[in-house]
C-alpha cells in the first residue's frame, strides 16, 4: 500500500438564498440549479481520481454537494459533525456589505475582538475538529483519495493553520470559492503539501470569488 494519501476538502456549491441570510448551521438551506451544477462539475472532475471515501458535513447543502461525487465512485456517502459550518451569533440575520449591520448598537458586543473571534465558533475549536475531520478521512482512505464537503470558513481556517499563518483574517480574501477543492496530501500521517483548485470556476458570480470587489446587496452571508 503506498504510504501516500490526499484528502481533498470541498466548499459546498451555491445554495437558494433569495433573503442573503446568514444561515450558519441553519436547517432548510439546500442548493441552488447553480449549485448542482458546480456539484456535478466537480464530481466529473475527480470521476478518474482513486476516491475512496467520501464524507460531508450533516448540513443539506454540503450533504448535496457531495451526492454526485460519492454516486459516481459507487460510495455510501458518510456525515461528520466535525465538517459543519461554523457557529455564529449573527445566524438567521441578514448581514452583509451596505446592509448598516457594524452601525446597529446591539451588534457591537459581538464585534469586540476580531481575534478569537467574539461573534462566533473561536477559530482555535474549528481547527482542532477539522483536523480531527481530515485525520479520520485520511485514515479512511489510507493509501487513496477522500473528498470531505465542509464550508468555507472552516475550510479557510484549518488551511491557515497548516500553512502557518494567522487564524485571524479578511473574510474578502479567502482563498475558498464555492466548490472548490482544498488538498491536503499526506505521507503517512504528515501533511507534506497543500493544493488549490476550482474546477467550477466558470460557474461562480464574479462578485463571490475570491478578491472580488464588494457589491452592495450581493455579498450577504458569504462566510458559508
Amino acid at each position: 500500500m503506498s504510504d501516500i494519501t490526499v484528502v481533498h476538502l470541498m466548499r459546498h456549491g451555491e445554495v437558494a438564498n433569495p433573503e442573503g441570510i446568514l444561515y450558519g448551521r441553519l436547517p432548510g438551506y439546500h442548493l441552488s440549479d447553480l449549485g448542482r451544477q458546480m456539484a456535478e462539475r466537480v464530481a466529473d472532475h475527480l470521476a478518474s481520481r482513486d476516491i475512496t471515501h467520501v464524507v460531508a458535513s450533516p448540513l443539506e447543502r454540503a450533504q448535496e454537494t457531495a451526492t454526485p461525487i460519492a454516486k459516481a465512485h459507487g460510495l455510501d456517502l458518510a456525515a461528520d459533525e466535525r465538517l459543519i459550518e461554523a457557529d455564529n451569533v449573527f445566524q438567521g440575520k441578514t448581514f452583509g456589505v451596505g446592509d448598516g449591520a457594524l452601525r446597529r448598537p446591539e451588534n457591537w458586543k459581538h464585534l469586540v475582538n476580531p481575534f478569537k473571534p467574539s461573534w462566533g465558533e473561536p477559530y482555535l475549536e474549528q481547527v482542532v475538529r477539522m483536523m480531527a475531520a481530515l485525520d479520520a478521512a485520511k485514515d479512511a482512505a489510507r493509501g487513496h483519495e477522500a473528498v470531505c464537503v465542509s464550508h468555507q470558513l472552516p475550510i479557510w481556517i484549518v488551511r491557515s493553520f497548516v500553512e502557518k499563518r494567522r487564524l485571524w483574517h479578511d473574510p474578502r480574501k479567502r482563498q475558498c470559492t464555492l466548490a472548490s477543492l482544498t488538498t491536503f496530501t499526506y505521507q503517512g500521517d504528515k501533511i507534506v503539501s497543500v493544493g488549490y483548485s476550482e474546477p467550477a470556476r466558470d460557474l461562480v458570480p464574479a462578485h463571490l470569488l475570491a478578491g472580488a470587489k464588494p457589491v452592495k446587496g450581493k455579498q450577504k452571508a458569504f462566510g458559508a
